[in-house]
């Protein structure tokens, strides 16, 4: 929420800022322009993919095209020139341009998203008297429009505004529009697609779209031009200019039950009549919807026929609506990557092209993922640490969690080990049951505040029996609910907690994938309630008997813990955490942490900080400084959803990760194993790949300085380095066993898991049973 209203925040602040004349000359500003962005280079022919050997089912069998809509909207305002230069540059070769064309009062044609000036530029703040009503496809629409503007007077006067307000707005007001052949001209090659919408309303006064394109194709030629007008379609194909062997046009289809308005019938019932289209135009493109519908529970149904159908009639079908920062459905986990596979990559058809407004989501996917089988070899060396397991679609260690991160290729699967009332060791994130389960409608009459473990109440494991535990229903995480994105519904309370030896016995049984083990709060347990956590630990350790090559890390926030697994289990490695940001070690601190661990496990503001607009200011040393001493360096934080990371990392988590990858980081702890693990058997990931497109990194800070200071908000004071008292702690205290006996948890000092007490009861009461017969008998 913090994150929304910030934006809006900016959004304001910037409008009022004071900028000068930016001396128009349909380019923007050398100032403006963000140096961050490589030059795309030449494009080593039209085939992005990583190697020989994929066949498509595209209608040409060729690689489906991305299709940059406005350039890049999902960070820079809607068809600015930087968006699309940035568009071209991290996108896969023969990436097409896509122009929402708008005409000017001079028939002179502009590209915008909207017909609608005040939706995406600041012209009514400087032409208040230009506001007009037309009748645009039947209803009148108040607002700034276009015809009502010469060319000059847009391209001097008025300046671009993110149009989408959840969406970064330090970039308004920086950029001018810009027209259909400068974005023509940005690579050589051209690749231009423009999109006529509304020409019955520029006919209706006295404009033509097809007059400023054939009168301008001394300047540009489109490759495509699509249109959701058949009366436009046909009077382009009809045009003295027009060659069909260069440019393909597209029939643009809207919603199901709006009218086009030449032949006054729905798309809906046009969409049965793809004979009668193919008359006119080579292809279709649709809302995505038409394609895979999503239910009003926000699940995929069953996908059309609809490419299939276009194919059967030789039309070229494709997908419009793809943008990585809003929800789509909860099929995909929220990753951008796996609902582009769905349209390219489902064993069934593929769609010839993609329309998106963060067009390196859609070539990493297309160019890296798409045909790529899992699993695959990894590629990259980094460990893929899950995070309460596949913990992006189900209730964090749950046993189905588990399994899920297992076959989506983690290396390493989680158990932050906690302890009951009765002495049972199960995973569970943290100590406090409250909003993992449905502890505050069981339990909440002992919820309870304990300060050395966390400021707010809860209902805490130790305080409860593991019977009790297991009468309650898991609760999957939502930690950007306030945003309204919610984890898959379906599933939210599905599986069943582990206790620590099943926990093992599940990684016992895949030899591949590697175990940490999470200790929490071992002072308090074993002075407050008696509960010897490392020794449960250690038994349930030594008990699994796991194979000597199976990976195993023991990790606590306390360096008295980690001692005591250096003597009783030296083969494991050990991690240390920090859970809050830190910001540099010296090398007294540095050799400390040796002492007691082999590894580190920080959060990602660790390694790469973030600004108050959720921008990256740069990279810490924490990295450098942690190899330097042989200490590797895993990072926490890592998710799907956009609003887990920083917006230098375009809404993708595959550009977060080769980011944080190139500051040499050892290991990633995410919710979404399956992305990360992909990501590591993606052959672009690979440094030494000849690939036309491979995954670059994002430089952190680079944006951020190429944003105006007066739309910044002060700069947060720096991080305190870490000390060695941040990391040394105190012996751990003697186990109070009064303690347990005061709780009424005491078990007579048997119990290791809670089985042998259960053993023993089993016993006693068969043979109380047993006497009980005999004395009937007699």
């Amino acid at each position: 929420m913090i994150k929304e209203l910030l934006f809006g925040f900016l959004l304001i602040h910037s409008s009022l800022a004071i900028h000068a004349d930016l001396g128009r000359d349909n380019k923007p500003p050398r100032r403006a322009r963000l140096q961050a962005i490589p030059d795309p280079g030449p494009h080593p022919g039209l085939d992005p993919g990583p190697g020989p050997g994929k066949k498509w089912l595209t209608l040409n069998s060729g690689e489906p095209l991305v299709i940059a809509q406005g350039g890049f909207p999902g960070l820079f305002p809607d068809s600015s020139g930087t968006g699309y230069t940035a568009a071209v540059a991290m996108s896969v070769p023969g990436t097409l341009k896509y122009c929402n064309l708008q005409l000017t009062k001079d028939n002179l044609g502009i590209c915008l998203p909207d017909i609608k000036l005040n939706n995406c530029t600041d012209a009514a703040t400087k032409f208040p008297k230009h506001q007009r009503r037309y009748n645009i496809n039947g209803q009148d629409v108040d607002g700034w429009f276009p015809l009502d503007f010469t060319i000059d007077e847009i391209m001097k006067e008025i300046s671009l505004v993110q149009n989408i307000y959840s969406r970064a707005s330090v970039f308004d007001l920086v950029y001018p529009p810009i027209q259909p052949d400068s974005i023509f001209g940005i690579e050589p090659k051209g690749k231009l697609w423009l999109n006529v919408q509304n020409d019955a309303f520029w006919s209706a006064h006295q404009l033509s779209a097809v007059r400023y394109i054939d009168d301008s194709k001394q300047y540009f030629v489109a490759d495509y031009i699509s249109s959701p007008e058949i009366g436009f379609l046909k009077a382009m194909g009809t045009s003295k200019t027009f060659d069909k062997t260069i440019t393909k046009l597209v029939f643009t289809f809207l919603a199901p039950d709006s009218v086009e308005p030449t032949n006054k019938e729905t798309y809906g019932a046009l969409v049965k009549k793809l004979g009668m289209i193919k008359t006119f135009a080579s292809g279709i493109l649709v809302p995505k919807d038409y394609i895979w519908p999503i239910g009003k529970d926000g699940y995929l149904q069953p996908a059309t026929t609809l490419v299939a159908d276009a194919h059967r009639e030789g039309l070229e079908v494709y997908a419009l609506g793809f943008a990585s920062d809003i929800f789509t459905s909860y099929n995909y986990s929220y990753d951008p990557a796996m609902e582009y596979l769905h349209f390219v990559d489902n064993s069934q058809f593929s769609v010839d092209g993609v329309v998106t407004e963060f067009p390196g989501s859609a070539s990493n996917a297309i160019a890296c993922l798409a045909q790529n089988p899992n699993p695959s070899p990894k590629v990259a060396t980094t460990l893929v640490i899950s995070h309460n397991g596949a913990s992006i679609d189900y209730p964090g260690c749950t046993d189905v969690a588990y399994k899920k991160a297992i076959s989506d290729g983690a290396d390493i699967i989680d158990c932050n080990v906690q302890m009951t009332k009765d002495g049972v060791a199960f995973c569970l994130e943290s100590a406090d049951l409250l909003g993992k389960t449905n502890a505050a409608t069981a339990f909440m009459d002992r919820s309870t505040t304990i300060p050395g473990i966390q400021q707010k109440s809860g209902v805490f494991t130790f305080d409860v029996t593991w019977d009790e535990i297991k009468s309650l229903k898991p609760l999957i995480q939502n930690p950007f609910q306030s945003a309204g994105l919610l984890r898959n519904p379906k599933s939210k309370n599905v599986g069943k907690f582990l206790t620590l030896p099943e926990f093992l016995e599940l990684a016992k049984k895949n030899a591949s994938t590697g175990i940490l083990i999470g200790i929490q709060h071992a002072a308090y347990l074993a002075s407050k309630k008696g509960l010897d956590i490392i020794s449960f630990v250690n038994d349930a350790l030594k008990n699994a008997k796991l194979d000597p090559k199976h990976q195993v890390l023991i990790q606590s926030d306390d360096t008295s813990v980690l001692a005591k697994f250096k003597s009783s289990l030296p083969n494991y490695r050990r991690v240390l955490l920090f859970s809050k940001p830190i910001s540099s070690a010296s090398k007294l601190v540095t050799e400390n942490i040796k002492k007691y661990a082999d590894a580190v496990n920080v959060v990602k503001a660790s390694i790469v900080q973030e600004s108050k607009i959720f921008f990256s200011t740069g990279s810490t040393k924490i990295v450098e400084e942690m190899h330097a001493a042989n200490i590797s360096v895993y990072v926490s934080g890592f998710s799907t959803e956009s609003l887990s990371m920083m917006l230098d990392f375009y809404s993708d988590p595959y550009t977060e990760l080769i980011s944080f990858m190139k500051e040499g980081i050892d290991g990633v702890v995410t919710d979404n194993p399956k992305t990360a693990s992909a990501f590591m058997r993606s052959p672009c990931v690979d440094p030494k790949s000849t690939a036309p497109f491979v995954f670059n990194p994002i430089k952190p800070g680079d944006y951020l300085a190429q944003v105006e200071q007066t739309v910044l908000p002060p700069a947060a004071a720096p991080l305190p380095p870490l000390q060695v008292t941040d990391v040394v702690d105190p012996p751990l205290p003697p186990v109070n066993t009064a303690a347990r006996k005061e709780s009424g948890g005491d078990d007579g000092g048997s119990s290791k898991s809670g089985q042998r007490r259960l053993v023993v009861d089993v016993v006693t009461t068969s043979l109380v049973l047993i006497g009980l017969v005999l004395v009937i008998g007699v």
